[in-house]
């Protein structure tokens, strides 16, 4: 029975995949501008739409508060928060009231002028040192209740699709973070297998233009002489 035939060295040679690699530093990137963690690892295109698609919906979502609605608040003169036995002090107090800001923080540096109002709060002076001045810095009771009672719902939906948008970035900071889904093979190995498909094919080249073996002619017979062993002669 004939064996089975080799492949085909025309058929296409599966490379191996270069392992699944972390890359923090894409991840931080993408955390810092949405995004860029991407065109840091040669996705321009998927980075784009990124940075254009989470910046647009943030900071429209920001004209729709009219611009005060991404803010810690100062803690100062407000109740204690107690949460299983703990009070808490300090930014985890501010979280406990404006709990938004907690989905807000991930759209990345977009969101740090909130927390410089923060430390740099006073509350003797009507607005933050600049160059920030009002931009995030909370408002006070008077100031918030004519936003909530004068901007209708558009102040409220605002905040939300600031939310939306920073959680949505922590998507994209994962996605930076576990590179690409279609990876090509390293180069070497290209290069390797370039070299194997190339020799194989001069290989079977050589062997179609060797000539054929000649074919083996059986030998005469070979006569045998009359013996007293073998009185009647003939060819072995």
């Amino acid at each position: 029975m004939a064996s089975a035939s080799p492949k085909s060295s025309s058929e296409p040679i599966e490379l191996p995949l270069p392992p699944v690699k972390i890359d923090p530093l894409a991840a931080f990137l993408s955390y810092l501008i949405p995004g860029l963690g991407q065109i840091y690892q040669g996705r321009i295109g998927k980075g784009l739409l990124f940075f254009v698609g989470l910046y647009t919906l943030f900071f429209y979502g920001m004209w729709m508060g009219q611009w005060r609605n991404v803010w810690l608040p100062d803690t100062f003169d407000l109740p204690d928060v107690v949460i299983a036995g703990q009070r808490l002090e300090g930014v985890p107090k501010a979280i406990s009231y404006r709990p938004q800001f907690l989905a807000q923080f991930w759209i990345g540096t977009a969101s740090w002028p909130a927390i410089y109002q923060y430390v740099k709060f006073d509350r003797t002076k009507d607005e933050g040192p600049p160059p920030f001045k009002k931009f995030q810095r909370a408002p006070n009771e008077e100031q918030l209740n004519d936003l909530q009672r004068n901007s209708s719902k558009r102040w409220d939906l605002g905040w939300v699709y600031t939310v939306i948008a920073g959680v949505l970035n922590l998507l994209v900071i994962y996605d930076a973070l576990a590179g690409p889904m279609f990876r090509d093979p390293p180069k070497w190995i290209e290069e390797q297998a370039s070299e194997t498909a190339s020799k194989a094919a001069t290989e079977k080249v050589a062997a179609v233009a060797a000539p054929p073996p000649p074919s083996e002619v059986p030998a005469p017979p070979v006569p045998v002489a009359h013996t007293p062993d073998n009185p009647q002669g003939g060819v072995t």
